[in-house]
């Protein structure tokens, strides 16, 4: 586990718990440098002044907030720690909300939450109480410089915090070009709702794997073999988008290919479940 981010307490009446904050999710992308064509040499970036492009020292480096177009005022660690200090080191929740009522779109990062000392009964109090009620506390939090809107909520025996977007964050879906009432014939509905329940499954998130970075690693395997000289392979085209005059015949093949998948995967199954024969 990684270090803790932050560490406070959660608060909701007059409970207090001890906590701390760990990220939830880790970040699997990969890294590249930008470098210079002609010999490779790897490119770095410097801080600069506007005024007169000299480089600026991290020493000399401030924060400032444009007030008005080109006017600036300095914010030292004493500024934001004078904002509010108790907001600063509480996780509080201001109301309890059945979990079905929020849309997920408010959702978008998640983070563990573990007691400190002290804190064991009242953590396991709060969340055995959420998860009987199945509700999830809706609290206000400050990390770093930004207040967060944030869920507290169970998931597998812990307590995690995930941010949330405050409504006016969200961009309103009204000014996108999509179908309001759209006729969708009778044949192609049943056949998606066919299709649909084909390809349903149980959730699993061990199925699902980062395929473009394993395709991605490949590529980069192949180039270090070849010495860091071009492949000659012509990249994959995109799909094109489906007539609406193919779309009955495109989801028949969808059934068709789905059907073919399942008995395959069965027959495979099968297979593996079967003992191996001894040697005479």
């Amino acid at each position: 586990m990684a270090r803790a981010i932050w560490k406070g307490s959660i608060s909701f009446g007059l409970v207090n718990i001890p906590i701390a904050l760990y990220p939830a999710t880790r970040r699997e992308e990969l890294k590249f440098r930008l470098l210079r064509k002609s010999d490779l040499s790897p490119v770095n970036y410097k801080r600069v002044a506007e005024k007169d492009g000299e480089e600026v020292p991290w020493d000399e480096i401030v924060k400032g907030y444009e007030y008005e177009k080109g006017k600036y005022v300095v914010l030292k660690d004493e500024d934001f720690q004078r904002v509010d200090l108790e907001a600063t080191q509480t996780v509080d929740i201001q109301d309890f909300v059945e979990q079905e009522e929020i849309d997920p779109m408010f959702f978008y990062k998640p983070y563990y939450l573990e007691p400190q000392k002290g804190g064991d009964k009242a953590y396991a109090l709060l969340r055995d109480a959420l998860k009987d009620t199945n509700r999830v506390g809706i609290a206000k939090v400050v990390i770093k410089t930004r207040q967060y809107l944030a869920g507290v909520k169970p998931e597998n025996g812990v307590l995690a915090l995930e941010l949330m977007h405050f409504a006016d964050e969200l961009a309103d879906p009204e000014k996108l070009r999509v179908p309001k009432k759209t006729e969708v014939g009778k044949r192609e509905m049943n056949m998606a709702k066919s299709l649909i329940d084909s390809m349903s499954s149980k959730w699993n998130p061990e199925k699902y794997k980062d395929d473009y970075r394993e395709a991605l690693m490949e590529v980069i395997e192949e180039k270090v073999e070849a010495g860091g000289k071009e492949i000659d392979e012509k990249p994959k085209k995109a799909p094109k988008p489906t007539k609406v005059i193919d779309l009955v015949s495109v989801l028949q093949k969808s059934l068709e290919q789905t059907d073919t998948k399942k008995k395959t995967t069965a027959k495979s199954r099968k297979k593996q479940k079967q003992p191996a024969k001894k040697a005479a």
